[in-house]
């Protein structure tokens, strides 16, 4: 098993679930932008704001995975030179200590801000208040979908970290 080729494809698979993050940041910048050149309702001119808020989130996140993704590229071969069975160690340990992150953040905090903003919804009449909620949803929702793709691309990747580590005694 060839654990650098392994590395090299998990990356690139998260370097495109930051791209994703990074289209539909985007996307909701120009929502906001189509809600303040054509909203005429106080309802959609209220998604502005919102929109324009968790765009950016989600473009910072997406800009935030892919620029490391991408150092990492580069520096995997070096490493597996260096010390194969300590590069092996350190993606399994890195591997867990993600997985563990999204076991709390994705699969436990985020639908629960769903839940919470989605049964908020009926209770606020303020145009303001009603399309944050909304927006709030939708940008979860997309974080959801996208972290649910890539917890289980992590978890495979931990299962061929944790068969290469028995193997792996000396760079090949």
């Amino acid at each position: 098993m060839d654990i650098v080729k392994t590395a090299t494809d998990w990356t690139r698979a998260e370097m495109l679930s930051s791209a994703f993050f990074i289209l539909f940041g985007l996307s909701f910048l120009l929502a906001s932008l189509g809600f303040w050149q054509m909203g005429k309702t106080d309802m959609a001119r209220a998604y502005v704001v919102p929109m324009l808020a968790a765009g950016t989130l989600i473009l910072i996140i997406g800009l935030g995975l892919f620029f490391p993704s991408q150092t990492r590229l580069t520096s995997f071969p070096a490493a597996y030179v260096t010390d194969a069975a300590g590069f092996v160690a350190d993606e399994i340990a890195r591997a867990d200590r993600v997985l563990n992150e999204y076991r709390i953040a994705v699969f436990r905090v985020i639908p629960l801000i769903i839940a919470v903003c989605a049964l908020a919804i009926p209770y606020f009449e303020a145009p303001l208040w009603r399309a944050s909620l909304i927006t709030t949803v939708a940008m979860m929702a997309v974080i959801l979908v996208i972290d649910t793709n890539a917890n289980a691309r992590l978890e495979t990747y931990r299962g061929q970290l944790a068969l290469a580590e028995g193997s792996v005694l000396l760079p090949m």
